[in-house]
């Protein structure tokens, strides 16, 4: 009896389970889904593939897009109407500032840009941008007139980052703009993108586990093509000590990796930025676009401060001064009613409350001249038997 009791016990547990398990998984599902099932007359067809691996996403670059703080990918196939196809593939990163580093790797110079999204990119079928902490990858089989206009409607139909995860970097707006190359501007946060796009300073000279974020971008000189390399720590103090670090790369330049190459190599600091600039460029012009850059310090407050007439000084005088007076008048009423009550009181009541004869007052005669008292003088309540 037992043992049919306990298999009773399990086979309820069972179906309880696959029952809650069913809305959860579903739920769980949605949750994933970042890409819409139809906008601007596109509609999906067959299943939206969805994942959180970030090498299905890209096998080839999956450990950067992990530094970027991959989330979630989604790929779908839709269609029109007219038979034309799009495919769509969308990655999410934890926040805004990674989703916008994964869209500045994928960026090549040959795209124009493009106003979908908070940036956007394309070259020729092929449309990158970036909306929030989403970047979206889309390839039309055939583009048209509207397309620019369709993908602004699918970013609009895109999940919002949170608030706390929509900030972008200021780093990027500190690169020089003169004789910049178009789109080549890299924002970078680890080792594994630091590496791939072939920057001249190491992994270890930049140190990422010291919070160190790379901002680099092509220059166009009269000699060739340099970089600019901007690398941000959290404080000044970090920048100074890593910047000795990359002068003694420099000076041992001989000994091979990871040192650095004095005579294409220039590099200053301001404030918690370190400027490197290095490839074909002369010296007047590597000192002009180290001298562009330069950090200001912007002082924000987090705690509002009020000027109201509660937080004026002045006010607070004046209320000082209104409370006075307001305490002068109690005063001056509150002896007036006292005076006044004694005066009706001997009026209505003579000789009973205040003239009475037991009400004498006793008093110390303590001047030279006055005669002593006798008993008589003394008040009857304080005579002894």
């Amino acid at each position: 009896m037992k043992i049919l009791r306990f298999l009773l016990f399990l086979v309820a547990t069972a179906i309880s389970s696959f029952a809650l398990s069913g809305p959860l998984t579903s739920a769980n599902a949605k949750a994933a889904s970042i890409l819409p099932t139809e906008f601007a007359g596109w509609n999906l067809v067959g299943t939206l593939q969805t994942s959180k691996d970030p090498s299905v996403a890209d096998p080839v670059n999956a450990t950067v897009l992990k530094e970027y703080g991959f989330t979630g990918f989604n790929s779908a196939v839709y269609t029109r109407d007219d038979g034309r196809k799009l495919t769509v593939r969308a990655a999410q990163f934890q926040d805004a500032s990674g989703a916008y580093g994964a869209f500045t790797y994928y960026k090549t110079p040959q795209m124009q840009r493009e106003k979908i999204g908070d940036q956007g990119a394309s070259f020729n079928e092929r449309v990158l941008f970036y909306r929030g902490d989403i970047v979206i990858d889309a390839q039309f089989q055939k583009l048209s007139a509207m397309s620019a206009e369709e993908l602004r409607d699918l970013s609009a139909e895109l999940p919002p980052p949170p608030a706390n995860a929509a900030g972008l970097p200021g780093l990027p707006t500190y690169l020089p703009t003169k004789e910049y190359v178009k789109n080549t501007a890299k924002y970078i946060i680890g080792p594994a993108a630091l590496e791939k796009l072939g920057t001249p300073l190491s992994a270890q000279l930049v140190d990422f586990n010291a919070g160190a974020e790379v901002v680099l971008g092509e220059y166009s000189t009269e000699d060739g093509q340099a970089r600019v390399t901007l690398i941000s720590y959290p404080t000044p103090q970090i920048a100074m000590a890593h910047l000795r670090g990359i002068e003694s790369a420099k000076q041992q330049s001989a000994q091979g990796p990871p040192a650095l190459d004095p005579a294409t190599t220039f590099d200053k600091r301001t404030g918690p930025i370190i400027v490197v600039v290095s490839g074909a460029i002369s010296n007047s012009d590597a000192k002009s676009l180290l001298s562009s850059v330069n950090y200001e310090a912007d002082v924000t407050w987090n705690k509002n401060t009020y000027f109201s007439r509660r937080d004026d000084p002045a006010n607070f005088i004046v209320n000082v001064i209104y409370l006075c007076a307001i305490l002068g008048c109690f005063a001056i009423v509150s002896g007036i009613a006292f005076g006044g009550i004694r005066i009706l009181a001997r009026r209505l009541f003579p000789d009973k409350l205040f003239d009475r004869p037991d009400m004498g007052i006793i008093s110390l005669h303590l001047s030279g001249d006055a005669q002593p008292s006798t008993i008589a003088d003394v008040s009857p309540s304080i005579k002894t038997g």
